[in-house]
């Protein structure tokens, strides 16, 4: 993936609160993205398998840097139970500086001492 961005947000769906919140914390505690935020139940309408389909899914936000973002898609396609998981992400073109800096030290592998 090439981006211009040094942030991301990325998101994704799962069908279940819990699978969303076990998703959100897997990838918080590896340091894949600083948070991870959870959006209550959403409707999506899809083409699935030569028919539209309608599900309640919860969205996940993740916040990250564009240097960890294939590390993160590895991690989302290992864990997600999805066939075909949706990843997608979306380039941070301004914000705080002070929170964007607090992503960039969330997201900062942890060396060894």
């Amino acid at each position: 993936m090439t981006t211009t961005s040094a942030w991301l947000t990325v998101l994704t769906t799962t069908d279940s609160e819990e699978k969303a919140e076990a998703l959100a914390r897997g990838v918080v505690e590896a340091r894949l993205a600083a948070c991870a935020q959870i959006s209550a139940p959403v409707t999506s309408v899809y083409h699935w398998r030569s028919a539209i389909e309608t599900a309640k899914e919860w969205q996940l936000l993740f916040k990250t840097t564009a240097e960890r973002y294939d590390e993160l898609e590895a991690h989302l396609q290992a864990a997600h139970d999805y066939e075909t998981p949706e990843i997608i992400a979306i380039p941070i073109l301004r914000g705080s500086a002070r929170y964007l800096a607090w992503v960039s030290a969330g997201t900062a592998p942890l060396t060894s001492l």
